[in-house]
């Protein structure tokens, strides 16, 4: 795509963006059209909306800041193409979803920044996005989603479960990447989890699912997921799991459940004869939320590569808490203070390759500790935080 397309379509996003409730009123002008001009599209979306206009602008950020960096967002987008067959959705619908985001956008927008050349570079974008992703859909030869069945519902926190399921065939998916699910009880409610397991023949997955305060979808797996349920997995997503370059060092930063992501490639690591030096730095905000210690220091404990270090906010845990949270002997002392900060001071990370997971506020907090430490934005990577 040419530097001016990129420059009109990424100065009026960050212009809408930046508006007084500018980017809730793009995603409801969005939907109204889309619906309005296309009712049977409706079926594809959850009733309740709020989580869904939020995912939508955010996605939508997420391909911009990266028109310039094909290898990037190509991939991407191929990804979400192969992903989006479990809607049973057509060429048609992808073509009625750009027309919807230009009137939406133009409707949004200042008058005297909705120029011919606006619209243009806008449409010339959204063929781009919907061409790679109907591209990817139509050449995929696996199944459009998996059916999962629930084997194994463990609560090791009371608001996180540990959650395994059987595939009805297996699924090829890199460590690191994640899935969009679907369970009992909550329809066409999708929800994005990191796979904690790496591929296995047998069709087996895990996750690490913690409950999410006034949320849809946590609270009915954490609470009420029962062994025999059966799920919905779309096709994997992400590119966590693939190193910028392989021949530096390695520092992964998990946060709470985040850390399901770095642990599957830690298990996949172990399986390999040599790997390059690694920091894990596993976080929380109370000791207990360190559930999952005992599998990375397991790996430490036989191979010295790999160093493990926990981090929490809070030295002791919360009254409440009546469990025991012990860190494992001979493992790295813990450390107690702010993760960003905690793993900045540790040591020098410019020469690392970086991974992050967690919430995306506390991805954003990292990076900018870790930038103002002189790491380039360039050697951080994390999923997109839609």
């Amino acid at each position: 795509m040419d530097t001016e397309t990129v420059a009109l379509v990424r100065s009026t996003f960050r212009a809408v963006a930046s508006f007084p409730g500018g980017p809730g009123a793009l995603a409801s002008a969005f939907y109204a059209t889309l619906f309005a001009t296309n009712p049977e599209a409706r079926e594809f979306f959850p009733a309740a909306m709020d989580t869904q206009r939020d995912r939508l602008v955010r996605a939508i950020g997420h391909v911009i800041d990266r028109l310039e960096a094909p290898e990037s967002v190509l991939p991407y987008l191929a990804q979400l193409g192969r992903d989006h067959r479990k809607y049973g959705i057509d060429d048609s619908h992808y073509s009625a979803v750009g027309i919807a985001l230009v009137a939406a956008l133009e409707k949004v927008c200042e008058p005297r920044m909705w120029t011919t050349e606006v619209g243009a570079a806008w449409r010339r974008a959204i063929t781009l996005v919907t061409d790679v992703m109907m591209d990817a859909a139509r050449s995929e030869t696996g199944p459009p989603s998996w059916v999962g069945t629930v084997r194994e519902h463990r609560r090791v926190r009371d608001d996180v479960a540990v959650v395994k399921l059987q595939l009805d065939q297996p699924m090829p998916y890199a460590a690191g990447q994640y899935v969009s699910v679907q369970v009992p009880g909550r329809p066409r409610m999708w929800r994005h989890l990191s796979l904690a397991t790496p591929w296995s023949a047998d069709g087996t997955v895990e996750f690490h699912v913690r409950r999410v305060p006034g949320g849809w979808v946590s609270p009915a797996i954490v609470d009420h997921a029962r062994v025999g349920d059966t799920w919905v997995l779309g096709s994997p997503v992400g590119s966590l799991g693939d190193a910028s370059d392989p021949g530096r060092d390695r520092l992964l930063i998990g946060v709470g459940t985040g850390t399901a992501p770095l642990r599957a490639q830690l298990l996949r690591m172990a399986r390999q004869p040599r790997n390059r030096r690694t920091h894990l730095f596993v976080s929380g905000r109370y000791p207990c939320d360190l559930y999952d210690l005992e599998m990375p220091w397991g790996i430490a404990r036989t191979n010295p590569w790999l160093t493990v270090v926990p981090v929490v906010e809070e030295s002791a845990d919360p009254w409440w808490f009546t469990g025991r949270s012990e860190v494992p002997a001979g493992m790295h002392p813990l450390l107690v203070g702010p993760v960003g900060s905690v793993v900045a001071g540790y040591s020098n990370w410019t020469d690392h390759d970086i991974q992050i997971s967690g919430s995306p506020s506390a991805i954003q907090t990292i990076k900018f500790r870790l930038q103002a430490a002189g790491v380039e934005s360039g050697s951080i990577r994390h999923d997109p935080l839609s």
